[in-house]
């Protein structure tokens, strides 16, 4: 057999991942990214949805980037710059991705009535895009720390130990995103008013018509929004069960684990977005422009 032979994965000790990340898969990987990535920008374009660029677009080059990081190991298993390239861009770029949903949401919000939500949409945004950044900001310490212990020989686990912090924060913002959204749901569905009405707003819809019918597309849209939040939280599990044994657990070892619920759980989500798209499904209707005067 040619020494050049890739051994099965678990039984290669040379790799910083306890296995040689398989090179079709990271391959494939990058694609569906990369593709989702161009879908992003174009439809943001078109429909106008620029925040959708620093949130799905940002978020789908971060993954790009990590996939090719465990594609080059895939290359050079050996090598520990891939390595920390690939868990960095990985954890990362999902909390991008977290902040559409929460604008999203917001929109809903203006569309069916601030007065059943707990929180006004500019407080949404206000909040949880601080708890992302928060997120982040720990992350990349954490990323930080385990690259300088990497390059100078260390145990890279309190590096892990910060960015399973980050990841708390995240699993934070989105567990309490998901619980007001649900209540914002209940609120509208029965009809109960959570709070005031806001005296600005009395020009709005929702001044007009005092419980608003949400439209087939609204629904459609909260419908992706549950989707995709289901498909981030998953992958937000995995990955504080991951960090939480360190480098070397049964768990980032497992490359299987990873695939599934890593990787295509954040490619499931960013295609809820591409094939639900805010851009036409919230698209205000012609009848709701305002006419011009006579």
């Amino acid at each position: 057999m040619s020494s050049t032979t890739t051994p099965p994965p678990g039984e290669y000790t040379g790799s910083p991942y306890g296995y040689i990340p398989t090179e079709g898969v990271c391959i494939t990987f990058i694609v569906l990214f990369s593709l989702s990535a161009l879908l992003h920008t174009a439809q943001a374009i078109k429909w106008r949805t620029w925040y959708m660029l620093p949130t799905m677009v940002i978020g789908c080059i971060g993954e790009t980037v990590g996939w090719s990081g465990r594609l080059w190991s895939s290359r050079s298993p050996p090598l520990m710059d891939p390595f920390l390239m690939q868990i960095t861009s990985t954890i990362i770029s999902p909390t991008f991705m977290s902040a559409a949903n929460f604008t999203i949401l917001g929109l809903i919000i203006r569309r069916l009535g601030v007065q059943y939500s707990r929180l006004s949409p500019a407080w949404y945004l206000i909040i949880f895009v601080t708890l992302d950044v928060a997120a982040l900001t720990v992350q990349a310490i954490g990323g930080a720390s385990a690259s300088g212990a990497a390059s100078r020989g260390e145990n890279a686990d309190a590096g892990a130990r910060i960015m399973l912090w980050g990841i708390i924060v995240q699993m934070i913002a989105l567990t309490a995103y998901v619980i007001l959204g649900a209540d914002f749901i209940r609120a509208y569905h029965f009809n109960k008013p959570v709070r005031a009405l806001p005296k600005e707003s009395v020009d709005t819809l929702q001044e007009k018509e005092s419980h608003p019918n949400v439209n087939r597309n609204t629904r459609i849209m909260l419908v992706g929004l549950v989707i995709n939040s289901v498909f981030l939280f998953i992958r937000t599990i995995y990955r504080t069960i991951e960090l939480n044994e360190g480098w070397s657990g049964a768990i980032i070892t497992n490359q299987l684990l990873f695939n599934v619920l890593d990787g295509m759980q954040i490619v499931c989500a960013t295609y809820t977005f591409n094939i639900l798209h805010p851009g036409y499904l919230l698209k205000v209707p012609q009848t709701d422009a305002p006419k011009d005067s006579a």
